[in-house]
């Protein structure tokens, strides 16, 4: 007995089934109306019966194959003189696998027509009466009209697959007919073809320098000279493409030039070489001239035209090219006189392969530095420090900024290990007072910061107290005036030397002697000091050539022991009488100190040695073994001698507490031959208290 197939009286397989999930499409089981993912339902529709055939469904029998037919249609123009119908083409396509049909109509360029899919993909009915029945395959043939919703399509070819395709299913193919042209299509190639030059076109094909120079430019560096009234010297950087012979120009901009920085000097394009040219109409600068043909007066005017073979009216304009531009030569850029003044490695390469050019010599580039300007300071009224009278006019705000040149000047010439950077002299007063004519002075001269201090030396029972006689400070050229516009000059180094007169604030001082600091300082830089310079020294007395027989005799009269040698007075008795006074108390000395006879020490060992002593006391030195260890170590060949130098370098290693002085007096007394020192007698000496 069966149920009745009512609601409630039915058995479903999906009874008792808790999960739904998509099946893979191996996983498809018959029975169940679930679809794996992507996977398309089979077409209901085809004209070929499952009988027919092998056993594989037409979906997948003709899976990827479309019948292509080519039809046109023929579509009435109203209100239009040029044409009273169209050709418009379409391609009919046509799927077996289930029997749809899509109408599609090939673009045209600039036809201002809806183009493209016509008829989307689906199942067409038949036209009336028919139609409850759909298209076939049957359906189709060449040179036959064929209506889809009314519009009548016009087969009247098909691709070869579509040709095969049906003589196998047994359709009798028609002969292919003949497709109309366009009229207005053909008219407007017509006046397309009237438009064409009657002589060969003549053509500019830029595309082989374009491959063969691309990304190939040549740099030069450029100066404008716009010194007008209110210009300057501008620096710019010219570049120009080999690939298409355009030049564009950039700018250098200094900081706080003031000008605004825009990207280019000149936009890149071809340079004209006489310009500016002016202002020309359209059409004008063509690399064509075209002609208008007359062909008198017609209902129907011929549209033509022709190209001027003989170019009676074209302009000539030369541009800049590459062997235009070398270095020192002048260009005009639109008015503008630019002068090339050098280039890069890549553009002299270029030059000297191409055109075999090997000059490069650079013009400098570099505007030419503006006149400097003097500033005009107030007259100084005598109130405050000149410095400080004089801010105010360099700017409206004071800007507490320190002077970076003084600065650095300060940290060269300061005070350092045994450079202290003081000039100092040894001076007397100059006066008409006899209490103060035997007064002594040191004049020190800071080099750091061009001050100078005076400092008197105190004598017992000589009524003057001494001490600081002048504090440290700058001190000003006499006789400049107080009040003034400019700034006042101070007293420099190169003014003092031996043999000077200084006024020192309204006190007169003669320089009398320098200490050895300060002669070696000027000797040293014998450039800023001329009166310690040798060489000129010594050219003063070369001017006496003439007496040398009697500056001969006058030595030898006054070498009267044959020592060859002469004291210091008598040598300076001498050389002032000869020379009548030229030379200066500062290059006399000059000449002694080269010339002079070292003085020998003879101080007695025993004294040295116990000044080592002392001296090792204070600084608690016992580090003698690594002294002792050092000497032995470098005595390889145990000869118990070592150089001077080396014996001088080990007591600095092992920071021997003694002076250079005494350690150079210690080890004279025991050197030997050829620069050689015992070693071991002279740490014998040192070990011994």
């Amino acid at each position: 007995m069966a149920l009745p197939l009512l609601p409630g009286y039915g058995f479903s397989c999906t009874v008792g089934k808790d999960k739904f999930h998509r099946m893979l499409v191996t996983e498809g089981k018959a029975g169940i109306d679930e679809l794996p993912l992507r996977q398309r339902s089979k077409p209901k529709y085809s004209v070929f019966p499952k009988e027919m055939g092998s056993g594989v469904p037409s979906w997948v029998a003709f899976d990827k194959q479309i019948l292509s037919f080519d039809a046109y249609v023929e579509d009435e123009v109203h209100d239009k003189r040029q044409e009273n119908y169209r050709i418009r083409y379409h391609k009919i396509l046509f799927y077996p696998e289930d029997d749809t049909i899509q109408v599609y109509e090939p673009p045209v360029k600039n036809s201002g027509l809806p183009q493209g899919t016509i008829i989307r993909r689906h199942r067409i009915p038949l036209p009336p009466p028919d139609d409850d029945q759909f298209y076939t395959v049957y359906s189709f043939n060449i040179s036959i009209d064929i209506v889809f919703y009314g519009r009548t399509f016009k087969i009247y070819d098909c691709d070869a697959f579509t040709k095969n395709f049906l003589k196998n299913i047994g359709v009798k193919l028609n002969p292919p007919s003949q497709c109309p042209e366009d009229p207005y299509t053909k008219t407007r190639r017509e006046v397309l073809e009237c438009m064409q030059p009657l002589r060969p076109y003549e053509s500019f094909d830029t595309l082989k320098q374009f491959l063969e120079y691309d990304r190939k430019v040549l740099r030069f560096f450029c100066l404008w000279d716009d010194s007008s009234l209110f210009g300057d010297c501008r620096q710019l950087i010219l570049n120009y493409f080999l690939s298409d012979d355009t030049i564009e120009i950039k700018e250098l901009l200094p900081r706080n030039s003031g000008r605004t920085p825009v990207s280019w000097f000149l936009r890149r394009g071809k340079l004209p070489k006489y310009g500016p040219p002016g202002v020309y109409q359209p059409g004008e600068v063509t690399n064509r001239i075209v002609l208008n043909v007359y062909t008198g007066f017609t209902l129907s005017p011929v549209r033509g035209y022709m190209l001027d073979k003989y170019k009676l009216g074209k302009l000539e304009q030369e541009f800049y090219k590459d062997s235009d531009l070398s270095v020192g030569t002048t260009i005009n850029v639109w008015g503008r006189k630019v002068l090339l003044c050098d280039c890069d490695e890549f553009t002299k390469t270029y030059y000297k392969t191409k055109y075999g050019i090997d000059n490069f010599t650079s013009i400098s580039c570099k505007a030419p530095s503006p006149p400097k300007i003097e500033g005009n300071f107030p007259r100084y009224t005598g109130f405050t420090s000149e410095v400080e009278s004089v801010r105010p006019s360099l700017g409206l705000v004071p800007i507490p900024r320190p002077n970076v040149e003084e600065f650095w000047k300060f940290m060269e010439n300061d005070s350092y290990g045994y450079m202290s950077n003081i000039l100092r002299f040894f001076a007397k007063l100059i006066t008409d007072k006899c209490a103060d004519e035997d007064r002594l002075f040191v004049i020190s001269y800071f080099l750091s910061n061009n001050t100078i201090s005076v400092f008197e030396p105190i004598e017992r029972n000589s009524g003057y107290t001494g001490g600081l006689f002048l504090k440290k400070m700058r001190i000003k050229r006499p006789r400049q005036e107080v009040i003034k516009s400019g700034l006042s000059e101070y007293i420099q180094p190169e003014e003092l030397y031996i043999g000077a007169k200084v006024n020192l604030n309204g006190y007169l001082f003669i320089l009398l002697n320098a200490d050895e600091y300060t002669l070696k300082f000027m000797e040293e830089n014998s450039d800023r000091y001329p009166f310690s310079n040798l060489e000129l020294a010594l050219q003063k007395l070369k001017d006496e050539k003439s007496k040398s027989t009697e500056i001969k005799q006058i030595f030898r009269a006054a070498d009267y022991n044959l020592t060859k040698t002469v004291d210091y007075n008598t040598f300076r008795e001498i050389l002032m009488n000869i020379t009548l006074g030229k030379l200066t108390d500062q290059e006399l000395i000059t000449i002694v100190r080269h010339y002079g006879v070292p003085e020998e020490p003879c101080t007695d060992i025993n004294i040295l040695i116990a000044t080592a002593h002392e001296q090792f006391k204070r600084a608690l030195f016992e580090n003698f073994d690594r002294l002792i260890s050092c000497c032995v170590y470098e005595d390889r060949e145990q000869k118990k001698v070592l150089p001077r130098k080396d014996i001088k370098r080990l007591c600095k290693s092992s920071s021997l507490p003694l002076s250079d002085d005494l350690l150079e007096a210690l080890l004279c007394k025991d050197v030997k031959m050829y620069g050689l020192v015992c070693h071991h007698l002279f740490l014998r000496n040192m070990l011994t208290i």
